[in-house]
C-alpha cells in the first residue's frame, strides 16, 4: 500500500474500544445512520471500514490493512463472533451493524426532497452497471448517479485522476467499493484526499445484493452467525477463505478464554494532554480514566491538531483498559500518516 500523506484537518479522534486487535465504535444501526447523515448533509468526510473476522485476522497478519482500518472515520462490528467476542469481553459494543445492512437502512431512510446519490465502484464485469439499473428502479428515494469497473488492476493503475474526477463529476452521497477488501481499503486510503464524496467504504458483497447476483442470507441465519454457511451455498468458491477464518478463530477463541480470566480492573487513572508553544503535544494515560476524561482528551486533542509537530504518548498501567488501548493505536497510526514523529513509553507502577 503506498502511504500518501493524511490530512489531520480531517480527521476527529473519538471514543472506541479495542477488540480483537482493531478499534471499534460501539454504535447501533441507528446511530450509524445517523452518523452518515449528517456527514451527507455537512459534506464532511466519513470513511466507514466494517470489520468482520476475516478483517480481524488479515488484520493481524497485514500491517498496513489494520491500519487502514485505524484512520477510518467510523468502525462497524460486521459479524456476529465479534458482537459475541465483545459481549464476552464486557466491551459495549451494542449489536452486530453490517455494511450491507447499513446500505440497505441509508436506502430505507433517503429523503425524497433530498435522495441518497450512490456511486458504484467495482464489482464483477457487469455487475455494477446491473446493481445501477435496479437501484433506480426501485420505489425508494435513491439515485445511483454513476458506476465504474476499473478492471483488475492493480491500487495504483485504478488510481487515475480521470477516475477521480468522474467520481467527483457525479455529485454522490456514498461511493461504494467493490474490490476485495485489502484492494478496497488499500484504493480508498491512496484517494481519500483528492475524492470530493462525503461517504465511501468498501461494501463488497453490496453490489451483488443489489444488482441481484448473490442473495443475502436471511435474517435469523444472519442473528444466529450462519451468515457464512449461506455465503458458501451462494458462492461455494469462498468455502476456502471460510475454512482458513475458522482455524484461525480457534486461536483467537483460546486468547479470548485466557484474557476474560486473566482481566483485572484497572485503577481509575487520567488522561492529560499538554502542548507547547513549538507544538509538541504530550499525552498522558494511566489506568483506566473516566468517560468524562477521555472526551476531554479527543476534544484537546481534535482542537491542537493542526498545529501539531511532534506528540510523546506516556502510558500507565493500561494494559487492562480496551478505550486506552484503542486510542493509543488510533493515535499512532494518525501521526504516523501525517508524517508527525509519534514516541510511546510504557511504565508501570
Amino acid at each position: 500500500m503506498m502511504h500518501t500523506q493524511y490530512d489531520l484537518n480531517r480527521y476527529r479522534f473519538r471514543q472506541q474500544w479495542f477488540l480483537l486487535g482493531l478499534p471499534f465504535d460501539a454504535v447501533t444501526l441507528d446511530q450509524a445512520c445517523q452518523q452518515v447523515f449528517n456527514a451527507i448533509e455537512q459534506r464532511e468526510r466519513c470513511f466507514i471500514s466494517t470489520p468482520n473476522l476475516n478483517f480481524v485476522i488479515n488484520a493481524q497478519r497485514d500491517p498496513d490493512f489494520a491500519r487502514s482500518v485505524m484512520l477510518s472515520d467510523l468502525n462497524l462490528a460486521d459479524g456476529m463472533p465479534l458482537v459475541w467476542a465483545a459481549r464476552w469481553l464486557k466491551i459495549p459494543v451494542p449489536e452486530r451493524v453490517a455494511g450491507s445492512s447499513l446500505f440497505d437502512e441509508l436506502v430505507k431512510r433517503s429523503d425524497a426532497d433530498r435522495p441518497l446519490r450512490v456511486f458504484f465502484f467495482g464489482g464483477d464485469p457487469g455487475v455494477a452497471e446491473k446493481a445501477a439499473e435496479v437501484l433506480n428502479a426501485r420505489p425508494e428515494a435513491v439515485i445511483c448517479c454513476g458506476y465504474h469497473d476499473p478492471g483488475r488492476g492493480n491500487v495504483e493503475s485504478m488510481s487515475t485522476a480521470e477516475i477521480r474526477d468522474k467520481i467527483n463529476a457525479s455529485q454522490a452521497d456514498f461511493l461504494v467499493v467493490s474490490l476485495g477488501a485489502k484492494k478496497g481499503q488499500a484504493w480508498i486510503l491512496q484517494n481519500l484526499e483528492q475524492l470530493n464524496v462525503p461517504v465511501i467504504s468498501h461494501l463488497g458483497a453490496v453490489v451483488n445484493f443489489v444488482a441481484g447476483t448473490v442473495k443475502r442470507a436471511p435474517a435469523i441465519w444472519q442473528k444466529l452467525g450462519l451468515e457464512w454457511l449461506w455465503r458458501i451455498v451462494e458462492e461455494p468458491y469462498l468455502w476456502k477463505r471460510y475454512a482458513g477464518d475458522g482455524l484461525a478463530a480457534l486461536g483467537l477463541a483460546w486468547g479470548l478464554l485466557l484474557k476474560r480470566f486473566k482481566r483485572s480492573p484497572a485503577e481509575e487513572g487520567q488522561a492529560v494532554l499538554e502542548k507547547d508553544n513549538d507544538g509538541k503535544l504530550s499525552i498522558v494515560l494511566s489506568g483506566r480514566p473516566t468517560a468524562l476524561a477521555m472526551q476531554s482528551l479527543y476534544n484537546d486533542l481534535n482542537m491542537h491538531l493542526g498545529g501539531a509537530k511532534s506528540c510523546t504518548l506516556q502510558l500507565i498501567n493500561t494494559a487492562q483498559c480496551p478505550e486506552t488501548q484503542a486510542f493509543v493505536q488510533v493515535a499512532g497510526a494518525v501521526f504516523s500518516a501525517s508524517g508527525i514523529p509519534v514516541t510511546i513509553n510504557h511504565k508501570s507502577r
